[in-house]
């Protein structure tokens, strides 16, 4: 990354966007101050107080500590019956508050690094990646804990709803650049395909030889047009479910009406997964090129 002007003001939420190895982690380190930049410098503001998720914070969790532990070393004035109750919102109840770290699954323990950062009360978060190893509970717990963050929020994530409920505006890192993007999730998508058909191929030559793209290469762009299949068909029966629904006629049905609800929530929820991993092959694709 280089030539890097960036300023963060209050309550802004943004998303990063941009292919792996792009810089997005290198990125959110900087302003987290956990990298020094080569060149030039970062300014905080008085009254900064930074909350910094990423996966090497879960490395650091004391194995042979608990839970309750670890919170209490953040807050030693704080009673234990208050830490629990508090641990108890992170879904750490009774005994497991004071079960040992090590026993946790890797879930478990990001879910408790979390808390560790959210106990702190930051006015800036930082997230590469929040998501990662998190059951599908907790990733809506996250959600919504995300969505009611009064702070500044600057999230990594591969997770398209994540992105859609947490955010307002969208960076995009490439070509050692960050700068401002200017359309939603969809549009990034647009981008990312035009980038896959814009990569020039090697030219070919009467004798040049011929070397067989790599089988998992061959395998991902397997798995990305099967995704893309599977999207375009959802996308269909979404507009047709919404086609029914704008039909006045419909609500006098009210079991057709709420079978069609439900089936419009349902691809809704499909249509999240299924992009969010079409965006994690896809960014995986663009590393190997």
């Amino acid at each position: 990354l280089k030539n890097i002007k960036l300023s963060l003001q209050e309550e802004q939420r943004i998303g990063l966007l941009g292919v792996n190895g792009a810089g997005k982690s290198t990125l959110i380190k900087t302003i987290a101050g956990a990298l020094a930049p080569l060149q030039g410098s970062a300014i905080y503001g008085k009254g900064l107080a930074i909350g910094y998720f990423a996966q090497h914070q879960v490395e650091m969790l004391r194995n042979d500590e608990s839970p309750l532990a670890h919170l209490a070393r953040l807050a030693r004035d704080a009673r234990e019956q208050e830490l629990r109750n508090y641990l108890g919102s992170f879904n750490f109840p009774g005994d497991m508050a004071t079960d040992q770290v090590g026993n946790f699954s890797g879930g478990e323990k990001a879910r408790l690094a979390l808390a560790l950062i959210v106990w702190q009360r930051p006015n800036l978060l930082l997230l590469d990646e929040p998501t990662n190893h998190l059951d599908l509970e907790t990733r809506e717990a996250l959600t919504v804990a995300l969505a009611q963050f009064e702070g500044t929020l600057v999230l990594v994530s591969h997770d398209r709803h994540l992105l859609r409920a947490t955010t307002e505006q969208f960076l995009i890192v490439a070509n050692g650049a960050v700068q401002a993007f200017d359309g939603d999730l969809d549009d990034y998508r647009e981008w990312l395909m035009k980038r896959k058909v814009d990569v020039p191929s090697e030219p070919r030559g009467p004798a040049a030889k011929r070397v067989a793209r790599p089988a998992s290469k061959n395998t991902l762009q397997s798995r990305i047009e099967r995704l893309e299949q599977t999207m375009d068909k959802l996308n269909a029966q979404r507009s047709a479910i919404e086609t029914q629904l704008g039909d006045p006629a419909v609500y006098a049905d009210q079991e057709k009406l709420k079978a069609l609800l439900l089936d419009r929530g349902y691809i809704g929820k499909e249509l999240d997964s299924l992009e969010s991993e079409w965006l994690e092959k896809q960014a995986q694709l663009e590393q190997d090129i």
